[in-house]
């Protein structure tokens, strides 16, 4: 019989890492990593980089248009928006708006949590959220509008009626996705730890839902600004006090076209403000934070 041989040892040997080509990476003491670039480092300067190219551009075809009843420019816009702040007239439609906005937001919110909480209770509370949001989320809250005013008139209640319609149902659909969307690992690790009931809730399933419940108020946020415009555009003032969407509806019947730029312009900085200083915030402080978003 012939011995058995021992496979050859094969000779071990490490491939040094070769920089990339260009100065597109930087040696390191554990490797080769991209050179970040400058516009990397100056985040805060991209979006009013973005705001400035769209105003050069929007200056532009007015010139090229040369009408201003139809087309104002960006600078007659700027001038007409500088005009309402310091005149206070701007500012006192933009106060009403945002004050009756922020009570339909806060209710809609309010009740979202009630119905997210009888979804994740039970069952038969989950097919009936399940319908109710399959039923309602399509229904477009400015639809409502008619049955509003029959119901609670030229007033307040109306605009709370189809704000709260706005908010609930997207809120509703996230928040509950999120919380079905927790691991059971999550809820194992909670019972170890001997949490039960609302510290459960507090400690281990409103953050790990927080990303889904985040973006459904900023989706919630969104729709309803835009119901509030457009329902202070079909029938005005409130309870005699006009908001943005009213000085738009106004400003366009008296042909001051660069005043209804002024207030879609209004409208279009306060959205922008909203995201950058609450949500972005709280996503900072909160998901991002916990490496739980990028």
């Amino acid at each position: 019989m012939t011995a058995l041989r021992e496979p050859p040892i094969r000779p071990e040997y490490v491939l040094p890492l070769r920089p990339v080509a260009g100065a597109g990476a930087i040696q390191t003491a554990n490797g080769v990593r991209p050179r970040s670039s400058p516009l990397n480092n100056l985040g805060w300067l991209r979006k009013p980089a973005i705001l400035l190219v769209i105003a050069v551009l929007w200056e532009a075809a007015a010139r090229w248009f040369g009408n201003d009843l139809l087309l104002p420019g960006a600078w007659q816009t700027a001038q007409a928006f500088v005009e309402g702040v310091r005149s206070g007239e701007l500012v006192g439609f933009v106060a009403v708006s945002l004050a009756v906005l922020t009570q339909g937001f806060l209710l809609g919110v309010g009740a979202s949590f009630l119905l997210t909480w009888l979804a994740v209770s039970s069952r038969l509370g989950r097919e009936l959220i399940d319908t109710l949001t399959s039923m309602f989320n399509p229904l477009p809250a400015i639809a409502l509008l008619p049955l509003a005013l029959l119901w609670f008139g030229l007033g307040k209640g109306s605009l709370l009626m189809v704000l709260v319609h706005s908010v609930v149902w997207p809120l509703t659909l996230n928040a509950s996705a999120g919380f079905r969307a927790v691991p059971e690992t999550l809820r194992m690790a909670g019972r170890n730890y001997g949490l039960g009931g609302l510290r459960m809730v507090l400690q281990i399933l409103i953050p790990a839902a927080l990303p889904s419940i985040l973006s459904g108020l900023k989706i919630g946020w969104a729709f309803a600004w835009r119901t509030l415009i457009a329902a202070e555009l079909v029938f005005g003032s409130t309870s005699g006090q006009g908001g943005l969407g009213w000085y738009i509806f106004q400003s366009r019947n008296e042909l001051f076209t660069d005043k209804v730029f002024a207030g879609l312009a209004t409208v279009i900085l306060i959205g922008l403000a909203i995201e950058h200083f609450v949500f972005q915030t709280l996503e900072r402080v909160t998901v991002r934070r916990w490496g739980m978003q990028r």
